[in-house]
């Protein structure tokens, strides 16, 4: 956890940087905010803690005219309502009053640190995937990791860098999908003053912001194709040139590559880089659709109402047996990005003791769609296929699947007769029994509809 504290509000703030530190932190300490946007273009930071006095509005606008995407606290004495609002107008994601309370101090850096992105997990397929993450995650080898979009691989990157030897340095992620391409190699491998228009000082790019630790390239199969060779070269030599640099920055990290495509058929159709992706497939963990992990299903569910629950207020509530049915049977398409949102719409919803199946709707307000899988549809088709027998006699079933095998046979006898399991000699007396009453019996190379026009 990387602290960033700019101001110092008659020691303060001075204070809550010894709390951050013992609580893991490391802690950098800056005047006013251009010695602290020097620091975060030259190291970097996942937290600012800022003295409200200061120009909050200043410091959010130049980091967003840096893409520097770093989350900002404002810290004030007392509990000045005023300076508050001010502060959260200002850009400031939220207000911490000093004298500083150590517990409100390491609430803020858990919740920082924690991404509020829990691992949740009960499948055994999810069970086969966390054990092989977990059976690489000490080595520096690169990891793959691949599925829908929302299953969860963001996450489990995360798990990954959590119980490797990284774990106590940075973890970078990167969206490849969300930065135009333009702007992407400085994201990544930084830039010097003077490299390009709005370049006004040299920062360091995401690479270097993750020495030390890991970098995730999520969604790189959405990363320009002439992006890729130079992305190689930083992965095979680990060194890298900042756009307008003269100088290789040598680099030690670990890299973590998600996607949602088949990357194997980006690179035959010309995409992605062959030897990039046999760089970034050391091992590959695919991640199974929520359909496909019905016991996570359940758990995801009461873990994402007990969530927002917390989060608004509320109380926390058990779904009902129909909503856990709807929620089981649901195809989820967006996997566990769409169950989070349903259940958060849910626990807002839901007015009694329980959160009921009316409370499960889509962001329409329809009602959630259930979709069957495959085997609950061949137990349907069963069902209906047995209640499709009572009430007739043996007789009648057994003359309608002579005569529906014979069908599907064209008439040929001998094939139909393997099938059912009998002899020809069997057979040809049941059908003659059935011509004898007058059913019409398939020919051989004609089904039995055109047998009963002759």
């Amino acid at each position: 956890m990387r602290l960033l504290i700019i101001g110092r509000l008659n020691g303060e703030l001075v204070t809550a940087s010894r709390i951050a530190m013992s609580r893991g932190a490391a802690v950098t300490q800056a005047d006013g905010i251009e010695q602290g946007l020097n620091v975060l273009r030259a190291k970097g930071a996942d937290l600012v803690m800022i003295d409200v006095s200061l120009p909050i509005r200043s410091l959010v606008a130049a980091l967003a005219e840096e893409r520097i995407r770093t989350p900002v606290v404002a810290c004030g004495t007392g509990t000045d309502a005023r300076a508050a609002v001010a502060a959260i107008q200002a850009g400031a994601k939220e207000y911490i009053p000093l004298p500083p309370d150590p517990e409100l101090i390491a609430a803020v850096l858990e919740a920082v640190t924690a991404d509020a992105r829990a691992f949740v997990w009960r499948d055994p397929a999810m069970e086969r995937v966390v054990k092989l993450a977990e059976q690489v995650a000490r080595s520096d080898a690169s990891v793959l990791i691949t599925g829908e979009s929302g299953t969860g691989k963001e996450v489990l990157a995360r798990h990954v860098h959590a119980r490797s030897n990284r774990a106590t340095k940075p973890f970078v992620s990167v969206n490849c999908a969300a930065i135009p391409d333009a702007l992407l190699e400085s994201e990544l491998f930084g830039h010097e003053k003077g490299a390009f228009t709005g370049a006004v000082a040299r920062r360091i790019g995401r690479f270097e912001e993750a020495h030390g630790g890991t970098l995730l390239l999520d969604e790189i199969s959405e990363m320009d194709v002439r992006l890729q060779a130079k992305l190689l070269r930083a992965l095979q030599e680990r060194v890298i040139d900042r756009v307008g640099g003269t100088q290789p920055v040598k680099v030690d990290i670990r890299v973590l590559a998600t996607s949602n495509r088949n990357l194997a058929e980006e690179a035959r159709k010309g995409t992605f880089r062959e030897d990039l992706l046999y760089r970034l497939n050391v091992v590959n963990l695919r991640l199974p659709p929520l359909r496909d992990r019905p016991a996570d299903i359940l758990e995801l569910a009461g873990h994402f109402a007990r969530k927002y629950a917390e989060a608004n207020g509320l109380a926390v509530r058990p779904l009902s047996a129909e909503a856990r049915r709807l929620v089981v049977q649901s195809p989820w398409p967006g996997n566990v990005r769409e169950l989070e949102n349903t259940l958060h719409r849910a626990v807002l919803l839901a007015s009694g003791p329980e959160i009921d199946a009316d409370a499960i709707r889509s962001p329409e307000g329809d009602a959630l769609a259930v979709a069957t899988s495959p085997a609950t549809r061949a137990v349907q088709a069963a069902e209906a296929a047995t209640r499709g027998f009572v009430g007739r006699s043996l007789a009648e079933v057994e003359r309608d699947l002579i005569l529906d095998t014979l069908d599907h046979c064209l008439g040929n006898r001998t094939h139909a007769a393997k099938i059912l399991g009998i002899s020809i000699r069997t057979l040809r007396n049941k059908l003659n029994e059935y011509t004898d009453a007058g059913i019409p019996v398939a020919e051989p190379g004609h089904t039995r509809a055109l047998a009963a026009y002759g």
